[in-house]
């Protein structure tokens, strides 16, 4: 599929040694910055660190909703 509006990805890194996981975040990186929303869930603050906005949930509801500084 090319060029979708949308990305889920779940656990993209979960899986991955750290070198990978970079890799797989400089993919999802570049891919929004070719205007693609992507929306992943992680377990990873630092890989959440590399978001533009993050959402914390805590039994199903939203705790924290942060954009980060550019």
């Amino acid at each position: 599929m090319a060029g979708p509006a949308v990305l889920l990805a779940d656990e993209p890194t979960g899986n991955l040694d750290s070198a990978h996981g970079d890799e797989v975040m400089r993919l999802l990186r570049e891919i929004n910055a070719e205007g693609t929303t992507v929306v992943m869930v992680t377990h990873s603050p630092d890989h959440a660190a590399q978001a533009s906005r993050t959402l914390n949930l805590l039994d199903g509801r939203v705790v924290v909703d942060a954009l980060q500084a550019a």
